[in-house]
C-alpha cells in the first residue's frame, strides 16, 4: 500500500494551512458547502493510495479551506467496502488525516430508521455503534507506534456530542440520539433482519462510518458522528427502498446540513 506519509507530506506541500479539524461527508451532504472557503482542492485521483469513488452523491475530493476563521479539511464523499475496496483502502484517507494533524473528525452518513420514531429528515448523533459488516479495519500487521489492541468503550467523544446537539439547535436540525449499526451492503436489509437488528438496540443502519472511526481511535482522534435520517428502513416503508430517495431526502435538508457544518465549525 501507498506510504501513508508519503501523501501527507504532499498535502502539507500543497498548502500552509494546517487544519485540525475534518469532515467526512456521506452520502447527502456533498451539498452542504455553502459556507465552506475552499483554499486547495484535490481530486482523489490525484492523491497516492486514495480511493476511487464510484457511488452517486459522493464527489470524491479533499478540500482544505475554512468555516469563517476555521480551517478544516473536508473528504468530499467516501469509498465503500461494498464497492470492492479492501479495508485498508477504505480507512487509508483517515490514515493520511492523522499524519497530516488532524486531531477531530466529524463523520457523516445518511442511515435507515430502525427506531419507529425516527422519520426521514430527522437527524441522529451517533452515541456509540455496532459492527455488522463482518470485517475489521486494524485487520492484519501492527501498525509500528499504534496500539493493536484499540479502546472503543467510547468511540464517540461525550463533548463531540454536546457540541453536535448545540450546532443542530442553532442550525434547526430535528436532532435524535442513538446507536448506529454498520453493514456491509450494497443490498438494503430485510425486515427480519431490521426486527433483529432493533432487538440488539439499534437505530439506525448504514453502510459506512464504523471502520473511519475504529481507526481514527487507533490514532487517540476525537471522534463525532451524525446520521441523516434518508428512509425508513425495509419493513417500516411500503413503498420499498430506493437509493434516488436517499439523495432526495439529503437534497431537501441541505440548508440546514449547510448551517449545522457552519456551527459545529465555529463552536
Amino acid at each position: 500500500m501507498q506510504n501513508v506519509k508519503d501523501t501527507a507530506a504532499l498535502l502539507k506541500k500543497e498548502t500552509t494551512l494546517r487544519p485540525t479539524l475534518a469532515m467526512v461527508l456521506g452520502s447527502g451532504f456533498h451539498h452542504a458547502l455553502a459556507h465552506f472557503d475552499s483554499v486547495r482542492e484535490f481530486a482523489y485521483g490525484e492523491l497516492p493510495g486514495f480511493p476511487t469513488v464510484g457511488v452517486t452523491g459522493h464527489a470524491g475530493k479533499l478540500l482544505i479551506g475554512r468555516f469563517g476563521k476555521v480551517s478544516v479539511v473536508i473528504l468530499n464523499g467516501r469509498a465503500h467496502y461494498y464497492e470492492g475496496h479492501s479495508m485498508d483502502k477504505i480507512v487509508f484517507p483517515i490514515r493520511v488525516l492523522a499524519e497530516f494533524g488532524v486531531r477531530t473528525i466529524l463523520l457523516t452518513n445518511a442511515a435507515g430508521a430502525i427506531n419507529r420514531l425516527y422519520m426521514p429528515g430527522d437527524f441522529m448523533v451517533i452515541e456509540d455503534h455496532i459492527n455488522f459488516m463482518g470485517v475489521n479495519p486494524l485487520r492484519g500487521p501492527d501498525v509500528p507506534g499504534l496500539q493493536r489492541f484499540v479502546d472503543l468503550s467510547q468511540v464517540y467523544d461525550p463533548k463531540l456530542i454536546k457540541r453536535i446537539e448545540q450546532a443542530a439547535k442553532k442550525s434547526k436540525l430535528r436532532l435524535r440520539k442513538g446507536i448506529y449499526l454498520a453493514v456491509s451492503g450494497p443490498n438494503y436489509e430485510t425486515p427480519a433482519e431490521i426486527r433483529a437488528f432493533r432487538r440488539l438496540g439499534a437505530d439506525a443502519v448504514g453502510m459506512s462510518t464504523v471502520p473511519e472511526a475504529i481507526v481514527a481511535r487507533q490514532y487517540e482522534m476525537a471522534v463525532a458522528g451524525l446520521s441523516c435520517i434518508t428512509n425508513k428502513a425495509a419493513g417500516r416503508d411500503p413503498g420499498g427502498l430506493l437509493h434516488q430517495n436517499v439523495l432526495a431526502t439529503g437534497e431537501q435538508k441541505k440548508d440546514q446540513m449547510a448551517e449545522f457544518l457552519l456551527a459545529f465549525a465555529q463552536l
